[in-house]
């Protein structure tokens, strides 16, 4: 048997049970990080890794929840679970799982490169891997994140010169952190949406470093905007929010900027090929460390990237899990 099965409600334990990123509620809830679509409310006790809990008590609520740093071992009906940094964004974890001899890795999200935020992703050995793959196509070739960020603060200030506002779009969480981390602050003023900054406040309350910036309210002066650079989540670039700011640039940071056509690319005016993920290179490294001899492709192009696996000589297979 299985030691994890794929269910209905997320990928759960039976020796423990326990489930890890349950997508409905459950008794018990393993949380890889606190991306909404693996952390959801509803479940009635959470544990998670020391620098997810904040962000996640954040985003959903008032819940129970423990944590246990990197790589703390936690047994559970005699299964042991630890968790160990993915690099994906502050707090995300690969979470290991041992019983009777047998380990398992659940990789929840992860990015193989140090982007000087997250806790840089941490090989783990094992039998099995399930693995995600995003970007599990030999297309997706992320550029060095010192070359991006030169583009990046090119574009600003380019459009500083031009008397233009400058919007960069990144998820509130993850995505926003490491833009204003690696922004070159004296081309001009950084503002952020209050989204970003509401999540910036709890990460900077963990001593991590992330730069001071002004939170966009109704009373920030427009005419002081022209040359600066806004942080802002994609969604807002669609709403009437970006309609006093006068004339605007809008840049898009995500690993989708590597597809010639994507609903990303339409909403922007430029876009930057950053992202939060392993790429296809990363993709195969992180699954030859783990030294596992089967690995389960979740999230992405699965079918492609289990095939790819297979000719490899793996044990593979892709599921949806959606």
């Amino acid at each position: 048997m299985d030691l994890l099965t794929f269910t209905d409600k997320g990928l759960y334990c039976e020796a423990a049970g326990i489930y890890i990123d349950p997508k409905k509620p459950v008794d018990y809830a393993l949380i890889t990080h606190g991306h909404a679509d693996h952390s959801r409310w509803g479940h009635k006790r959470y544990l998670c890794a020391q620098l997810a809990k904040p962000v996640i008590k954040h985003r959903l609520g008032p819940i129970k929840i423990q944590s246990v740093p990197y790589g703390e071992r936690v047994t559970i009906n005699g299964v042991h679970f630890s968790f160990h940094p993915a690099g994906h964004i502050v707090g995300s974890a690969q979470i290991r799982v041992e019983y009777k001899g047998e380990v398992w890795v659940a990789s929840g999200d992860y990015k193989t490169t140090s982007d000087g935020i997250s806790t840089p992703f941490e090989p783990v050995k094992c039998h099995t891997f399930i693995t995600e793959s995003t970007f599990g196509l030999p297309v997706f070739k992320w550029k060095s994140q010192d070359q991006v960020f030169e583009e990046i603060n090119a574009w600003w200030a380019a459009n500083k010169a031009a008397g233009k506002t400058s919007i960069l779009c990144g998820y509130s969480l993850g995505k926003a952190q490491l833009l204003l981390a690696h922004v070159n602050p004296e081309i001009g003023k950084i503002y952020a949406h209050a989204a970003v900054e509401n999540v910036n406040k709890v990460i900077r309350k963990q001593g991590i470093p992330i730069p001071e910036c002004t939170r966009i309210t109704p009373q920030v002066k427009k005419s002081e905007l022209p040359g600066s650079l806004i942080i802002a989540p994609p969604s807002a670039v669609n709403s009437s929010w970006v309609k006093p700011f006068g004339e605007v640039s809008i840049g898009m940071a995500s690993g989708w900027m590597a597809m010639r056509n994507n609903h990303y690319k339409r909403m922007a005016d430029k876009g930057f090929t950053l992202s939060d993920h392993a790429d296809w290179e990363g993709l195969n490294q992180a699954v030859e460390q783990s030294e596992a001899t089967r690995v389960i492709v979740t999230h992405g192009y699965t079918a492609a990237y289990s095939q790819w696996l297979r000719e490899k000589g793996y044990e593979a297979e892709g599921i949806n899990l959606h």
